[in-house]
Formats: C-alpha cells, sequence, structure tokens
C-alpha cells in the first residue's frame, strides 16, 4: 500500500529526535505514513515554511502556537499542537570571559543551583546583559525572564535580548556580539567544544518539566486531515517510547549524527540523550537527570496549563490581559485530538487536560506510570484557575 507523505520541517537539534526516529526507525512506516523531513536554518523561516504550506507539519518552539493565539508574531494564521515532541533539553552559557569573572568571584559552575547560578551571573554582569536565544517567542526568553526576575535582576530593562539561530550561537559569541546564551543542545556543546564559553545552567534547573518543542500544525490542515493527524501522533509518541530506552541512545545519537539531520558527531549528540554534559572548556564534567525528556513522566502530553503558563508568561511581558491570554490559549494544547490518537496504544492518559504547574507529584509514581519531577525553582507554582504572580 502507498504511504501517505507528510512533509514536517524541523531545526537541526536534538529534540528534533522523535520526527527522525519516526522516519528512520519505521514508527511512521507502521502508521502508513512516510515523513518527509525538510531541515530549516532558523526558527524564522521554520515558521515561514509552516505558514505558507511548504510543510504541513513542525518541530516547533511551543510558545509560538500560544503566542499566535495571543495575537503575538506572525504566522500567517492559527496553530494547533498536537503534542509535545520534547520536555527541557536547553542549557544557559556564558562567554569565556563572563565565566572567568564569575570563576574569579567564586562560582564553582556546579550546573544545578538556579539561585546560586542566577547570583553569580548577576554580579559579573555588565550593566546591560547581552543573552542570545534562538527566537523571541520561545522558553528560552521565557524561562530567562522567570528565573531572572524571580532573583531580583530588573528584567527585561537590564536584558538586551537578541535573537540568534541554534547553529551561530558560537559565531555570536566569538564575534562579542553576545554575553551569554540559552540553547537547545547540541549547539550549547558546541560552544564548549570552541572554547568560546561555558555551560552554567540547565533549563530544567529552573522549570524540572518545560515544555520545550511541540509537534505544530495549522489549525485549518488539522481540521480537513484528522485521520492523517491522529496516524502522525501515534507515530512520533512510539518513536518517544523507543528514545527513553537506555538500550537506544547510541543508534539514536548516530541517526540524528547523520547529514540531512544534524550532521555532527554522534558522541557531541549523546551527551543530551545521556545527560552527561562537558559544561567548560577544561572538560568539567556534570551529570544531569531528566535532561531531555521525549516519554517518560506523559511528556509528550500537551497539557492545556502548559499553554495557559506560557501565555500568563507572555502577557505580563507584552502588557496583554492575562484573563484574556489564558482564555485564548487554553484550546492551543490540543489534548483531545491527542487523546483520541492514543487512547488504545496509552490507556494510562492523565485523568484531566489541565494541572497545578509547579506542583511536585514524583511520590505519586508507579512503576508503570512515573508521574515526573515538575518544579519551579523558587518553589512557585501556576494554577490555571488562580493565577497569580
Amino acid at each position: 500500500m502507498k504511504r501517505a507523505q507528510i512533509p514536517v520541517g524541523f531545526i537541526p537539534l536534538v529534540d528534533a529526535a522523535p520526527l527522525i526516529v519516526a522516519q528512520e526507525m519505521g514508527f511512521a512506516a507502521e502508521e502508513g505514513l512516510d515523513l518527509l523531513l525538510k531541515r530549516a536554518p532558523s526558527w524564522s523561516s521554520l515558521r515561514d515554511m509552516l505558514a505558507f504550506g511548504q510543510v504541513d507539519a513542525a518541530h516547533m518552539l511551543a510558545p509560538v502556537p500560544v503566542a499566535a493565539a495571543m495575537g503575538l508574531g506572525n504566522t500567517g494564521g492559527p496553530l494547533s499542537v498536537m503534542s509535545v515532541l520534547s520536555v527541557n533539553g536547553t542549557v544557559i552559557g556564558v562567554s569565556a570571559a563572563l565565566a572567568g569573572r564569575m570563576r574569579d568571584q567564586g562560582h564553582d559552575f556546579a550546573f544545578a543551583d538556579a539561585r546560586a547560578a542566577g547570583h553569580a551571573l548577576i554580579e559579573a554582569a555588565p550593566d546591560r546583559l547581552r543573552i542570545a536565544v534562538p527566537f523571541p517567542f520561545s522558553m528560552h526568553a521565557e524561562l530567562l525572564y522567570y528565573w531572572l526576575s524571580a532573583l531580583g535582576f530588573p528584567a527585561p530593562q537590564s536584558i538586551d535580548i537578541r535573537t540568534v539561530p541554534p547553529s551561530l550561537m558560537a559565531d555570536a559569541l566569538r564575534a562579542g556580539e553576545v554575553d551569554a546564551f540559552c540553547v537547545g543542545e547540541p549547539w550549547g556543546s558546541i560552544v564548549v567544544e570552541h572554547g568560546l564559553g561555558a555551560l552554567l545552567l540547565p533549563g530544567a534547573a529552573i522549570w524540572s518539566f518545560a515544555p520545550e518543542k511541540v509537534l505544530a500544525v495549522r489549525t485549518p490542515w488539522l481540521t480537513q486531515e484528522a485521520p492523517l493527524a491522529h496516524r502522525l501522533i501515534r507515530a512520533v509518541w512510539r518513536a518517544g517510547k523507543w528514545l527513553a530506552s537506555a538500550e537506544s541512545r547510541l543508534l539514536a545519537a548516530e541517526l540524528l549524527a547523520r547529514e540531512p539531520y544534524l550532521s555532527l558527531p554522534p558522541e557531541i549528540i549523546d551527551r543530551a540523550l545521556s545527560g552527561g554534559l562537558t559544561v567548560t572548556p577544561q572538560g568539567l564534567q556534570r551529570d544531569v537527570p531528566g535532561f531531555l525528556r521525549f516519554h517518560l513522566g506523559d511528556a509528550s502530553y500537551p497539557w492545556t496549563s502548559q499553554a495557559q503558563w506560557i501565555a500568563h508568561q507572555l502577557a505580563m511581558r507584552t502588557g496583554l490581559d492575562r484573563a484574556v491570554a489564558l482564555r485564548a490559549a487554553a484550546p492551543v494544547f490540543r489534548d483531545d485530538l491527542y487523546r483520541g490518537a492514543l487512547g488504545d496504544l496509552c490507556p494510562q492518559l492523565p485523568q484531566y487536560p489541565q494541572r497545578v504547574e509547579g506542583r511536585d507529584s514524583s511520590n505519586l509514581s508507579t512503576r508503570a506510570h512515573p508521574a515526573p519531577d515538575n518544579r519551579f525553582f523558587d518553589g512557585q507554582i501556576f494554577d490555571p484557575q488562580r493565577p497569580q504572580r
């Protein structure tokens, strides 16, 4: 039987793995699909590829569809999130010069304590800290604003956020254009390999269960192609489950390293998959449990409350009405579609589409259904029914 072809856009990042694995390992073929994977150089170009129909689905920054629902950004129309592709997987790093100042002031680059790392950064930072992120509407930007604001740094007034494509982070540091960055792997590790900076913190240290990338489609396409969308969700879910196995790691790194995808050495890619990162050019090693999640703890479930947290942060930053933003965001993460696609494959789906974000439920874990460690570094919670902060 001839397989249905779906053009899918992606950025060369480790967290594109569920799409690449779905195609390469035959999970898409099992669903009668052929994913035509198209690599984009930047998030703005990928957004445009999706908006203008050059691809039907995309590996996308989680805030982009939410921002579109709020009237922010230029997506050419409404977007829907069919599933979360990855949780966490980003790193915050600093230039070699800034790392040296922080080290002179006694910072040990422990790579775990968001409060200590943040205070060390603030103490060593220039008057106006220039931080590169891959896109204005991204978890990179929202986590940075949340983190530094919670520590008393007057963000965004004292931060100059600059947009730099992931693969060009090292070039921006080399040129002296930025002091720090937040980016998905493997591009933080590339900075370290080139001796241009050090890794300060994983994004997971700020929010331990942050939805990083999502599987996004144009909402009208979803209305027309719902059965096809179900098959795509299932293929990607199977790929995420495969990626969650430690036995899959080496093969996954080799697949991602290939020329059509990341075109980088497998050992660099394996750092993100294993959570064993080299954080300084001198070879300092740090292990980060849960650094990047694709499956465990309902990682791919599109929680409505995650979309609403993003909307709440965007509304505070842009001056929009928060209640209106939360209402606009709620339908973007399509838990109903996800449930419809996976009901028989995954019978233990979450009971409700909304939860209190930041409330740790890891004590509720069972072997069959592990609950995630879901905490903000400052102990705050986000209840969509009673949003504060």
